[in-house]
């Protein structure tokens, strides 16, 4: 999914004029993508000038960095309020059950991504 460096962003307005579903609009100046909106059909990626409208592939270990943290403090949450070590290791536990579910999701969803394409 694309996004907006911000700092890159000169507010020119190219992508707005040149998205085909008006995803894009302009906040403080700086363009903006309403992710509902968005079809990922990469225009606005292709015509930035500034190099300001990036690709998500670009945020992975961001992303996984980010998602490590989050547990690391949920498990320290759960061991100083409920006193121990073996609840922070059951609060990981259902970080990995969630993530595995999410993972659960992505690949059916490819699967199924896949098949409209062998059948396009």
């Amino acid at each position: 999914m694309p996004w907006v460096k911000q700092a890159n962003c000169s507010g020119c307005g190219d992508c707005i004029e040149e998205c085909p579903v008006e995803a894009i609009s302009m906040i403080d100046e700086k363009a903006y993508i309403d992710m509902e909106k968005c079809i990922r059909c990469a225009i606005c990626h292709n015509i930035c000038q500034e190099e300001a409208i990036r690709h998500d592939s670009e945020t992975i270990s961001a992303e996984i960095k980010a998602n490590v943290l989050r547990a690391k403090e949920s498990m320290e949450i759960c061991a100083s309020h409920f006193g121990d070590y073996e609840e922070a290791q059951k609060c990981l536990k259902r970080w990995i059950k969630y993530y595995n579910k999410e993972k659960t999701i992505a690949e059916k969803t490819m699967s199924e991504l896949q098949s409209l394409q062998e059948t396009s």
